[in-house]
């Protein structure tokens, strides 16, 4: 804005020392020549040049002469020696007087001119008629050319006058000028400020603007700014196209332009031509006028212009200043401030704006949320957003919700943010605060990408700002995020002090106090935490003992001072705070390449190994402790190059392996047989025959842990330290120890696994027998782990031949694990045991700690229970096991019956109901076949049968106290061999192969779903994946793609052929790898063979969407590649275009999906459940399309990711058939209900993709809604054979899911439609009157969804389904809310079809209503709960189609008021009415309200009106 200065009033200035007595001087103007300067005479005319002659001057004398008289005569003194001219009190009066001489002479008004321009010529005299005149008896006020400016005859003249001569002083420089009374330009345009009137203001304005248009720069910004107060409104269009032009020629007066623009009244036409011209001039414009192009722009919007400002300052806006200050920091650059103090004042101008008017903030909020592309994002865009969020209000969370958004949808890059504060600071210092509060809140969000980028947002604020306080206010946040006890919250803030630590160590030092406080909330880390925290400590460590710094040495004194009281202190929970951190300093000090830094007495390796052998020390009679303290040394191993010193003790430590857990055998056999625990000892599982020189002391060993403490639970842990040790030493060679991989082990006697030697063992014993299989199960499963290392990669100095007796053992190893896992699956669940923990690992985020324990105690409460029995007389004993037979009779297939891994993987959530049916089959078939051989019903302390291929349910219950199998164990699934056998049969190696495919579907949901709740099996992550990230875990099971697909061919050769398991195949197998002889085993053939295939399928879709597979486009390619038909199919590709090429990802993906379609297609007719289990690979084969092509876009045109853009809609056209010939399918069953009852889930999820995939969303639902699911009979009315629909899974069984898909569906069609109409809105002036038609028709069919399904619940009635049509009914309405301001734009023209809409509409409400009003009365509180929300929505509604309606008044009449009270079936009940008054008919119930809308009359007699 500009601001003249104000004429202030001030004293006569003195009469100059040299003026003449009559106080008129002549001085020639500026613009004369020098000549005439030096003729100085005392005269009242202009001055002439000397060949004027003496006529001229004398002509002159006579004008100037009348002019004084008829100024005289009006009582105006021209001549006063002190200053002004003097005027009289009543101004009115002179302008009177003058006005009627004028009139009554017409040749007075020129001569008076030509007078006053004689008079003038003098520059002194035009000064003194200028400035201020005095009244007679006042103070100064006006000059007496404005008074004659207020003269109406006189006005145009003088104006002109005027004007012409302010080009005279153009060339004077009136800087130096002591205040406004010596400026002469800004004298004249003070005359015409605020005049009460303008003659003729139409040519006093073409006369300015002339004048204007050749003004120096400086006064021409002083006139454009004055032009409001000049010229009168009529002319504002001229003003507007003058200025315009101006701004075009020189855009330095861009200011005074806007100054003036905001100070005319404009009407709304030429308010919009001035936006045009402001908008225009953003990208012209130079830097430093940009905040008040802002500033004028900002405040000029109105709800008509806003959409079109703030898109055009956002497209146009270029935020100056933002190189890459990664490659200037810490430098200074030329301009720097200049350009910083442009950007704060842009800045400014944008928070003040925002400030004033709220309209804007909700504008720009709505415009940032209709842009769904990375490349639409820009800087402003973020700062905008700060800037709406520092003004604070109810906005603040509107837009760390948008920014949340944004970064989970890729379109807020790390970049952008990077673009705002690098090399910013004195910019964003304002602003630190609300970008600290971002990063408080974006690291507390679930979503690992959201806090991913607060996790950069932290780094980079504590990079740029490298002031004290900044940096302690980003550590304190960070420490309070650390406290926060929200697991992902926690993890992310302490991988930010880990990385801030390794980079800016030595600069944290100073700072440590702040870090500190992490110490506080250690009691409640898991591992995976504590290890984050030490880390951080570690660095600091080091870096302090590389500085002779006294701050650095307390730090090192005090941390290694609390670590040493953890590690003394007997409580686990601190011993194991006070192991990770010794292991994580030592990881510092004695890392050999850190080993050289001194300190004051010690080398840094030399205090390493004092603090491992105090930690050892402490843990030598603790096994636990001692377990964790193996794991964190081997992880310290394998990961940090150790010093010589160091490594040469851990040698020594282990090496005493042989001696705790080995015996010397005799010719492959046991010198002497002994007894232990009363039970006989056997040599099991020996691979080399009567060449194994050792065994190893397992069953030894667990005896004499019962009696006091025994080494056995150190046994796997020291075992992998070991090799490890070996693998190190030996250039990755493990053959010192390679006679351990074959050794036999000593367990007891299988003969206690029959009948009769079970119902011998006592308690204690069986608990020793339990606990051997236990210590067997983890020794074999370390020796996988250790020794599978030797096959997943070429070991120098291993030959091929010692290679392949490497696989065929560990193929054996294998197989004696299976068969251990089940033998003591089998024992547990006749004497459940509680077996001690062998691995403390990573604790699942979301794990059921105390569901654990309290399994657990069930189980110890039985133990306990079956030691009293035991006490028991012979008689007691006989009874408990009647009872313990009843028990297990409850269930009538309990005796044979055996769990399969879905009953596992249900129990899990992994794994749904419905895919359980088949498993069930194909074990009854097994229970016939036991039968009719004869075999009896186990007794209650009889072990049951040993089946194979079931999964362990028993065991997995206590899974997560096992020994962990590595991801090299994986690799196995690579080394499938032919051994010699009686036949070909692939099914001897399935079990096998479904072990290990389970751990890679464990460790795969480990991954990808970290925050769901894992089975009690599940309790902790496998300890292979808690340090290994998502691309190291695929770069190693990458191998593994081809032998997925061979096991998958084969499993389903296995399932279409039915081909006949060879049980002599499978018991030759077992025979060879050393297992005993177990009369009771039973290989399920048909079992594995469905299991291997769900696996395979599952592992496939889980890698295929691993976000990181998607962006390797070698990986990506293999796993596509090893699923690819003989020949994809023609009609895939030719739906496709263009055609996809061979070797491309489009190629390949159109392989997989046409090899899995068609398994989908010929598997169909035989198993509903393996076909629903391809049809969910084909959906997560669409969803990697779809995510494969979201990571392309968000890595912009240059990225080398391809596209895959044209398959997705031919696989999703693709995928909605096949669900539909899936719902169509026929089970052949007699009892079709039973046979889809538990098939629920699975039929929800193919419901889900069939209408997902659909060409039309509105349309199938349309269908389902009104035409099928009304044929659907009640339960209690009619049976299952009744239905005359061609969806066979669609029955009474099946309802409910189909009622529940159809309505998140059609809500979810709904939501879609919503968006559709706030872009519509956006584009207003573009919409096609189609567009709207279209939308329209489809807003009925979701309606009449809604309707149809609502309306069901009066002849279904179900509670579930009563409380689904009020959920999502009211959620339905809450939506349809937000198209309201749709309906009312384009109400007149599609004035029929709207009311129709909301009359339709209206039948859903009401029935509603009536659901509400009966689960009241009911007290049905699955309903009562989803009421308040549903009502609120009905409420809103009701009012949002009076406003309609009102706004439109196209008169349509409209009621409002209580409804009937009436049930489903429409009779009414009398609610709380009296009985007296249930006869009166006009009577309603007051709770329930509703609105009646029609266009005649008013419909039915219980409702009132209310308004028309």
């Amino acid at each position: 804005m500009v601001f003249l200065h104000q004429i202030s009033s001030r004293q006569r200035p003195p009469a100059t020392a040299g003026a003449p007595s009559d106080g008129i001087s002549y001085v020639a103007p500026p613009k004369t020549s020098s000549s005439s300067t030096n003729n100085i005479i005392n005269t009242a005319t202009t001055k002439k040049s000397k060949a004027s002659g003496k006529e001229g001057e004398n002509a002159d004398f006579v004008l100037i002469d009348k002019m004084i008289s008829l100024l005289a005569e009006a009582g105006v003194t021209l001549h006063n020696p002190g200053g002004p001219p003097c005027l009289p009190s009543d101004l009115h009066k002179l302008r009177r007087l003058l006005e009627q001489r004028f009139s009554s002479e017409d040749s007075l008004l020129s001569d008076f001119l030509s007078g006053l321009n004689a008079y003038t010529c003098n520059p002194e005299n035009f000064r003194r008629v200028l400035i201020s005149a005095s009244r007679d008896g006042s103070s100064r006020s006006e000059s007496l050319v404005r008074g004659l400016l207020l003269v109406a005859p006189l006005q145009l003249k003088l104006q002109q006058m005027l004007l012409e001569k302010l080009p005279e002083y153009f060339d004077v420089d009136m800087s130096c000028a002591a205040s406004l009374e010596d400026d002469v330009p800004r004298l004249i345009l003070t005359q015409f400020r605020w005049l009460d009137f303008l003659v003729d203001s139409e040519g006093f304005t073409d006369k300015l603007l002339e004048v204007l248009s050749i003004c120096p720069l400086q006064l021409k910004k002083e006139i454009i700014g004055s032009l409001p107060e000049i010229v009168g409104d009529q002319n504002n269009k001229k003003l507007v196209a003058a200025l315009e032009q101006m701004l075009q020629e020189d855009s330095a007066v861009v200011v005074s332009v806007l100054d003036s623009f905001s100070n005319l009244h404009l009407d709304d036409q030429l308010q919009e031509q001035v936006i045009t011209i402001s908008l225009s001039c953003i990208r012209t414009i130079d830097a430093e006028h940009m905040p008040y192009l802002l500033r004028f722009l900002m405040l000029s919007a109105t709800p008509r212009n806003v959409r079109r400002i703030i898109s055009q300052i956002r497209e146009q806006l270029k935020f100056v200043g933002v190189p890459d200050s990664r490659s200037v920091r810490g430098k200074k650059l030329k301009g720097k401030a200049l350009v910083d103090n442009t950007e704060s004042l842009i800045l400014e101008a944008l928070r003040s704006s925002l400030r004033f008017k709220n309209l804007l903030c909700q504008e720009i909020l709505k415009e940032l949320k209709c842009l769904d592309k990375a490349k639409d994002h820009k800087v402003i865009d973020v700062w905008l957003l700060m800037l709406i969020y520092t003004s604070g209000g109810s906005l603040q969370k509107s837009v760390v919700k948008i920014i949340k958004t944004k970064i989970i949808e890729g379109c807020f890059k790390e970049a952008l943010f990077d673009q705002c504060i690098d090399g910013h600071m004195d910019l964003v210092q304002d602003y630190f605060p609300s970008f600290l509060s971002w990063c408080e809140y974006l690291l507390a969000c679930k979503e690992q990408t959201v806090r991913q980028y607060g996790i950069h947002m932290y780094t980079s604020l504590f990079e740029e700002f490298t002031d004290n306080y900044s940096r302690q206010e980003i550590l304190g946040a960070l420490v309070t995020h650390v406290g926060s006890a929200v697991g992902y919250e926690v993890s992310s803030a302490l991988d930010t002090m880990v990385l801030l630590a390794s980079k800016y160590a030595e600069e944290l030092i100073p700072l440590s106090s702040y870090i500190n406080g992490m110490l506080d909330y250690l009691e409640g880390f898991n591992i995976e935490k504590l290890h984050k925290v030490y880390e951080v400590f570690s660095y600091l460590v080091l870096s302090a003992r590389s500085s002779a710094d006294s701050v650095g040495s307390s730090i090192v004194n005090e941390l290694l001072m609390i670590i040493r009281k953890q590690v003394s202190n007997p409580d686990l929970k601190y011993k194991k705070m006070g192991l990770i951190g010794t292991l994580k300093i030592v990881s510092c000090l004695g890392n050999a390449e850190n080993s050289n830094f001194p300190s004051s007495q010690k080398t840094n390796f030399e205090d390493a190994l004092e603090l491992l052998k105090a930690s050892m020390d402490s843990c030598k009679s603790l096994s636990l402790p001692l377990i964790l303290f193996y794991d964190e040394l081997i992880a310290l191993l394998e990961n940090t190059p150790l010093h010589p010193a160091v490594m040469e003790w851990i040698g020594k430590h282990v090496g005493m392996f042989e001696s705790m857990f080995l015996s010397d055998l005799e010719g492959g056999q046991l010198p002497v047989k002994d007894s232990y625990c009363g039970l006989e000892g056997e040599l099991w599982m020996n691979l080399d025959g009567d060449l194994s020189p050792i065994c190893l002391n397992i069953l030894p060993l667990v005896s004499s842990s019962t009696q006091s403490t025994s080494s056995i639970q150190i046994l796997p842990a020291n075992f992998l330290l070991l090799s490890v040790v070996e693998r190190l030493t030996n250039q990755g060679s493990l053959g010192g120890i390679d006679a351990l991989l074959g050794c036999p082990i000593i367990l007891p006697s299988p003969k206690y696994f029959g009948g009769h030697g079970w119902l011998s063992l006592t308690g204690k014993q069986k608990q020793a027998l339990c606990l051997s299989l236990y210590y067997a199960i983890s020794w074999i499963r370390e020796l996988l782990n250790a020794f599978s290392t030797q096959v997943a990669g070429r070991i120098n100095g291993t030959s091929q031949a010692t290679r392949e007796e490497i696989i065929a053992k560990l193929l054996k190893r294998l197989r004696n694990l299976v068969f251990l896992e089940r033998l003591l699956n089998t024992s547990l669940k006749l004497y459940p045991v509680n077996l001690p923990e062998l691995h403390l690992s990573v604790e699942h985020p979301e794990s059921s700690f105390l569901n654990k324990r309290n399994h657990l105690q069930n189980m110890e409460k039985k133990n306990d229970q079956n030691k009293m029995c035991e006490r028991d007389s012979s008689n007691n004993k006989k009874k408990q096991r009647t009872k313990m037979k009843a028990a297990e009779n409850s269930d009538l297939n309990g005796k044979l019956w055996q769990p399969t891994i879905l009953d596992v993987l249900k129990k899990s959530g992994a794994v749904t109901t419905q895919q359980v049916q088949n498993e069930v089959s194909s074990s009854l078939s097994h229970m016939e076949k036991a039968s009719q051989r004869g075999e009896h019903t186990i007794e209650t302390n009889e072990p049951a049968v040993v089946e194979i291929s079931a999964v362990a349910k028993v065991l997995n219950a206590q899974r997560f106290k096992f020994r962990p199998l590595l991801v090299d164990c994986l690799s196995i699934l690579t080394l499938a061999k032919n051994e010699d056998s009686c036949c070909a049969d692939p099914a001897a190696q399935l079990p096998l192969h479904l072990y290990l495919l389970h751990d890679l579907h464990y460790k795969l949901d480990y991954l990808t779903t970290p925050s769901k709740q894992f089975p009690l099996g599940g309790l902790r992550a496998p300890a292979g994946l808690s340090r290994m990230t998502v691309s190291e875990f695929v770069s190693k099971i990458r191998a593994l793609f081809p032998s997925l697909r061979k096991h998958f061919d084969a499993a389903l050769f296995i399932l279409k052929e039915g081909a006949e398991t060879c049980q002599e195949h499978w018991s030759t197998q077992s025979t060879g790898a050393g297992n005993p002889d177990i009369p009771d085993l039973v290989v399920s053939n048909s079992t594995v063979a469905g299991s291997v295939f769900r696996e395979i399928l599952r592992c496939f879709s889980k890698i295929l969407n691993l976000p990181d597979i998607q962006t390797d486009k070698a990986v990506l390619s293999d796993l596509l590649g090893a699923f690819q038909p003989v020949k994809v199919r023609y009609s895939l590709l030719s739906s496709i275009q263009p055609i996809p090429s061979p070797g491309n990802i489009d190629y390949l993906y159109c392989g997989a999906y046409s090899f899995l379609e068609d398994i989908l297609e010929s598997d169909l007719s035989f198993s509903f459940s393996i076909t629903s289990e391809v049809l969910v690979t084909l959906e997560s084969i669409v969803t990697s399309v779809t995510l494969h092509d979201k990571l392309r876009e968000g890595k912009g045109k240059h990225t080398h990711i391809q596209s895959v853009q044209g398959v997705l809609p031919a696989f999703s056209k693709r995928l909605g058939g096949s669900a539909q010939k899936l719902l169509m399918h026929q089970q052949e069953n007699e009892n079709l209900e039973n046979g889809w009852r538990n098939k629920g889930e699975i039929i929800q999820k193919i419901l889900q993709i069939y209408l997902k995939n659909s060409a039309s969303n509105s349309d199938p639902l349309d269908e389902l809604a009104c035409s099928i699911l009304p044929q659907v009979p009640s339960s209690k009315t009619k049976t299952t054979q009744d239905t005359v629909h061609s969806f066979p899974t669609l029955c009474p069984a099946t309802f409910v899911v189909w009622y529940r898909v159809l309505h998140e569906e059609n809500l979810a069609v709904l939501h879609k439609l919503v968006k559709e109409v706030v872009m519509l809105e956006k584009h207003r002036g573009d919409v096609q009157l189609e567009t709207v038609k279209g939308l329209l028709m489809r807003l009925r069919q979701s309606v009449n969804v809604v309707v149809s399904l609502v309306n069901m619940c009066r002849t279904h009635e179900k509670v579930t389904v009563h409380a689904m049509a009020v959920k999502y009914g009211g959620k339905f309405i809450d939506s349809f809310l937000k198209v309201f301001d749709f309906l009312q734009t384009y109400f007149r023209a599609h004035d029929d079809t709207i009311i129709q809409l909301v009359k339709e509409l209206q039948k859903a409400t009401r029935t509603i209503q009536t659901l509400c009003s009966e689960a009241k009365g009911l007290k049905q509180t699955s309903i009562t709960t989803k009421i308040p929300a549903t009502k609120r929505s009905l409420e809103r509604f009701l009012f949002q189609v009076k406003s309609l309606l009102h706004n439109t008044s196209n008169g349509c009449s409209f009621w409002m008021g209580n409804l009937k009270h009436k049930d489903l079936s429409g009779q009414v009940v009398s609610s709380q009415l009296f009985a007296d008054e249930e006869d009166d008919n006009n009577e309603e119930d007051p709770e329930h309200m509703e609105a009646d809308v029609d266009n005649q009359s008013s419909e039915g007699d219980g409702e009132a009106e209310s308004s028309a």
